[in-house]
């Protein structure tokens, strides 16, 4: 029995997690200190999900857990035991692009690219959270999503596009 003020004992080894990735259900082994934003990239070769800064300050890493939008370099992949984690590879429908990702093309709102699956990601977590109601506040929740490249005007002419079927596809229960 340890004393009453001694921490816990870290977590040593490698730890079993489960989760539904892109819809499908996926039993994982990861080292405890792995973040979801190495998992998907490294051990599951999901490389649209970008590392930028690593420092959740880019948004280049932006998920969907749960419909929720987060920045997977800052969460261990061991806290997602159990969750529904969707990435930039799971919106699309087979050859059909999300309305997100197919505003996204029609506004050449990615430029480089590279901020791109996390810039589309956020957008439509911002909306299935019901805060996409103005121009100005797209800008101000989509503001943890950096573009080296300046294709903001672009990026928010894409969103303003695609927020309706974006809503129309949450509120059915389809993928976001």
């Amino acid at each position: 029995m340890s004393a009453p003020n001694t921490p816990p004992r870290p977590l040593q080894g490698i730890q079993s997690i489960s989760l539904e990735l892109n819809g499908e259900q996926r039993n994982l082994d990861v080292h405890p200190w792995t973040t979801l934003l190495d998992l998907l990239r490294e051990q599951l070769g999901l490389t649209g999900t970008k590392k930028g800064c690593d420092h959740g300050q880019c948004g280049a890493c932006t998920v969907l857990v749960n419909g929720k939008r987060i920045n997977s370099c800052l969460t261990l992949a061991i806290m997602q035991d159990g969750e529904k984690v969707q990435t930039v590879e799971g919106l699309a429908n087979g050859k059909d692009l999300h309305p997100m990702q197919a505003a996204f093309v029609e506004h050449d709102a990615y430029q480089c690219g590279y901020c791109t699956p996390g810039q589309i990601c956020s957008a439509i977590g911002m909306i299935g959270e019901g805060r996409a109601q103005s121009k100005a506040e797209v800008r101000e929740q989509m503001s943890g999503n950096l573009c080296r490249c300046g294709a903001y005007p672009n990026i928010l002419a894409a969103i303003d596009d695609a927020a309706e079927q974006t809503r129309e596809a949450l509120g059915k229960g389809n993928n976001p």
